[in-house]
């Protein structure tokens, strides 16, 4: 298993998490998404290692940016 921390700026509500949850979650082998608005923060988890580039196109596709977390 595998966890990759992002940064996401633009996230306002509980829709901008869904919708980062929904486009994240598309990516293979992806098993737990944890997103919240209030700390920008965004938590993959997957079966094996995460692409960070998947990760980071997911959430620009759902109109947002990410960066990995230091």
């Amino acid at each position: 298993m595998a966890t990759n921390e992002y940064q996401v700026t633009g996230m306002t509500c509980g829709h901008c998490e869904m919708s980062i949850r929904e486009e994240v979650g598309q990516i293979a082998g992806v098993q737990d998404i944890q997103v919240s608005a209030q700390t920008g923060k965004l938590v993959v988890t997957g079966v094996d290692a995460i692409d960070d580039a998947q990760v980071l196109a997911a959430v620009e596709e759902a109109g947002y940016s990410a960066v990995p977390a230091a």
